[in-house]
């Protein structure tokens, strides 16, 4: 058994993480065969989208024809299922009430949430797997860690809270309160883990500042971050790591694919590592998902649940972009695959901006290189004539703001122009706020405000 640099065992469950990938994709095929089977005879929104296409689960044989016969499934086929069979849809999967563990939701916000059921079963095999990203991200039982996520309908938070408990370590959760009040308990029990989105991260930064409070010098060594795309983007990354003094490890995906966390930043930090022997991943094309893309490709991710019997996700449009190496083993000594820059962005947030295409996630990254910016932004889109103009707002640091004279800072909104136009190939005004001008981020970030639906109602 191999151990750590600090005398715990290296892997949570080294035969499993180790394995060769040829036999690991063996196993994977058989269940999905048996997901198939599954889904087909025992759950009637499957059957009825499979019958639609055409489809049959003997038709896969090999994981190409997975991918290229099985049609996807997408969220507003789930949410227009569970209005027609409420609570949970037809694809449910538990018969029994009394089997259902837990009951989350979405956050609703296009007006109804999807509702989520884990049976007791699930709940149980999400643990162990929680456990196994928890542990390859660094998570051991001498930690303390302080979860900022919301405890509430959201999924958020309770992940992270059932696989750090299962790796041992003490958990403080905290979840939604004053930011303030957060960074004086962190200090208060010496917490060595930090979990949130990258957003309230940032924010924490500003508020830490404002208090005089050096998170550099703080008890805390790891974030784990997730929620929202930011926490493997290299600007995002390096801004955390150098203001908290911390290691930044990027898990989870999306609250359908529970347990979301099987995406996760090991250590060493290399890149997103997919459990995929527990929910497989694929990345293809934006236009037609029954397209693979060649590793190291931009496209879409599809997710399916390998095991998951209640509300089992099977080839599931996340709507995300990113990329993926299959490279193994990795720095860490896995052999799973690895998203080298984890999700890069939402492709339904891209904007089309004179021809440019343009996700708010590459604008971050570019705005993470002007030292004097702080962490909020919000980009403005605007009709004008016949086409959609762009324009960024951002806030200066509060150092900034109290050193820098009007020269100073038309020098800074001309360089984050120019830098935003070298990467996007866009010209986009930048216009300078003062601190805490924007509202700040405490949970997700919402960047865009699209005007272009007010110039046509005016």
């Amino acid at each position: 058994m191999q151990l750590d640099d600090r005398g715990y065992r290296r892997y949570w469950d080294e035969e499993r993480e180790t394995l060769d990938p040829r036999e690991r994709d063996k196993l994977i095929l058989e269940r999905i065969k048996h997901q198939l089977r599954y889904v087909y005879a025992e759950l009637p929104f499957y059957r009825r989208h499979y019958d639609a296409h055409g489809f049959k689960p003997d038709q896969v044989q090999t994981l190409e024809d997975f991918t290229t016969k099985v049609p996807v499934i997408k969220k507003w086929m789930l949410v227009e299922d569970q209005r027609e069979n409420p609570v949970f849809g037809s694809y449910s999967g538990v018969k029994d009430p009394e089997e259902i563990a837990r009951i989350h939701g979405s956050s609703g916000t296009s007006g109804v949430p999807t509702m989520y059921s884990v049976s007791r079963k699930d709940l149980e095999r999400s643990r162990e797997v929680t456990a196994l990203a928890m542990w390859a991200l660094g998570a051991r039982p001498r930690d303390i860690a302080q979860i900022g996520f919301p405890f509430s309908l959201f999924f958020g938070g309770w992940g992270p809270l059932q696989g750090l408990e299962a790796v041992g370590a003490t958990v403080f959760p905290v979840g939604n309160i004053d930011s303030q009040r957060h960074l004086e308990l962190m200090q208060k029990v010496g917490s060595t883990i930090f979990s949130a989105t990258p957003s309230y991260c940032q924010h924490l930064i500003g508020v830490a500042a404002k208090l005089g409070i050096d998170l550099a010098s703080s008890t805390i060594e790891r974030l784990i971050v997730g929620g929202e795309p930011g926490g493997s983007l290299p600007g995002t990354r390096e801004l955390l790591t150098e203001a908290w003094g911390a290691s930044v490890h990027d898990s989870g995906s999306t609250s359908e694919m529970y347990p979301f966390n099987t995406n996760v930043t090991a250590v060493p930090e290399n890149g997103v590592l997919l459990i995929n022997d527990e929910v497989y991943s694929e990345i293809v094309d934006r236009e037609d998902p029954n397209v693979p893309l060649p590793h190291g490709e931009r496209g879409g991710i599809v997710y399916t649940h390998l095991w998951r019997e209640s509300q089992p996700m099977i080839r599931f449009w996340s709507g995300d972009e990113t990329y993926m190496l299959h490279d193994w083993p990795t720095s860490c000594g896995r052999t799973y695959p690895r998203l080298p820059e984890g999700i890069t962005g939402r492709l339904d947030d891209m904007l089309l901006i004179r021809g440019a295409n343009i996700y708010p996630s590459a604008v971050e990254t570019v705005l993470r290189r002007i030292d004097a910016l702080g962490p909020e932004f919000q980009i403005i889109v605007e009709r004008k004539g016949a086409m959609d103009e762009m324009s960024v707002q951002c806030e200066l640091t509060h150092q900034a703001a109290a050193t820098l004279g009007a020269e100073r800072r038309a020098e800074v909104a001309r360089r984050a122009g120019e830098e935003l136009k070298r990467e996007l190939n866009v010209r986009i005004p930048v216009e300078l706020l003062e601190p805490d001008t924007l509202p700040p981020t405490v949970f997700k970030a919402r960047r865009v405000v699209d005007r272009r639906t007010e110039a046509t109602t005016a």
